[in-house]
């Protein structure tokens, strides 16, 4: 007799199709078997639909929810929400892979620890020659989950908030009940991520990586297409939120992390794309952000590390 899952696994995508079946064939090669997965095709253009079609009509633990026009990943990830009917609510991104024991790491530590979510690590894989490789932990993602921490709040390890993507995590259901993902914007799970950070009575990280995220060739990705004016201003908005999130928690010292963050990596990158740019509005949109930082009290404490710049070509 099969066992009741435990937890429900939120996979959305949209065109997809060359990528969707490893993902779908790491949910099935988890150690941990008490999981159900919903596999959201968001309007897809490809063969992503039929791929979780056909998954669903061979393995009842899949169930495929489509989309007949994409309303996009926030959309999508609050569709699945609404259909979480287990106590541990996940994330997977269709395009990106779970590592075997992910579900056995994140649901085993909750179980022990009681606490209201896990977090992994996570590593890029970007493709070399005709496969994907997996390259190391990135310095922010280990000073997130590295050593394993059990039972603890934002005030102890403010370094936590570096963690803000939605599939490094497994949570309780009950977090959701009035929490959503923004729709219509890129960057939507950055506010989601700190506003989990700051409702949990406490939560457990592990330094195992569980999530391969793959980097497309293409430049495709939401992540690969900061120069675009409309997805600057999501990145930005995003990144003010999360801000603004931690600052009304009181999260202080988990403002001056997330600054350290951002001050070593994302402004380098946005000023030299600003110099270049052709339409003076990014430049504009790039300056009133950074003088935004500066105005913020936590900013005279931060310290950003230059060898975190140095770490996003492995």
């Amino acid at each position: 007799m099969t066992a009741a899952p435990l937890v429900t696994m939120i996979v959305p995508g949209r065109d997809i199709a060359a990528f969707a079946p490893a993902a779908i064939d790491s949910l099935r090669a988890q150690t941990e078997p008490r999981w159900r997965a919903l596999l959201i095709d968001d309007g897809s253009a490809d063969d992503t639909g039929a791929v979780f079609a056909a998954a669903a009509a061979d393995d009842e633990r899949f169930t495929f929810v489509q989309h007949p026009a994409s309303r996009g990943l926030g959309a999508a990830r609050n569709i699945g929400l609404a259909q979480v009917d287990t106590p541990f609510t996940g994330f997977l991104d269709a395009d990106d892979e779970l590592l075997p024991d992910a579900l056995a790491l994140l649901l085993g530590t909750l179980e022990r620890t009681g606490s209201d979510f896990a977090a992994g690590a996570y590593v890029r894989t970007r493709l070399h020659g005709d496969r994907y490789v997996a390259g190391r932990v990135q310095p922010w993602v280990a000073a997130a989950t590295d050593p394993a921490r059990h039972g603890t709040t934002l005030a102890a390890h403010p370094h936590a908030v570096s963690n803000i993507v939605a599939w490094s995590k497994i949570s309780r259901t009950e977090l959701w009940q009035d929490l959503r993902f923004p729709e219509g914007v890129a960057y939507e799970d950055q506010v989601v991520a700190q506003t989990l950070y700051t409702r949990a009575r406490a939560f457990d990280v592990i330094p195992d990586v569980v999530v391969r995220w793959r980097v497309r060739p293409d430049g495709t990705s939401i992540t690969q297409s900061k120069a675009q004016l409309p997805v600057l201003r999501d990145y930005l908005t995003a990144l003010r939120g999360g801000i603004r999130v931690l600052h009304e928690a009181g999260a202080h010292a988990a403002v001056t992390a997330r600054l350290d963050l951002i001050l070593a990596m994302d402004v380098a990158p946005l000023r030299e794309i600003a110099r270049s740019h052709p339409d003076p509005a990014y430049a504009a949109e790039v300056a009133a952000f950074i003088a935004e930082l500066e105005a913020l009290p936590e900013f005279a404490h931060a310290a950003p590390d230059p060898a975190l710049a140095d770490a996003l070509s492995w």
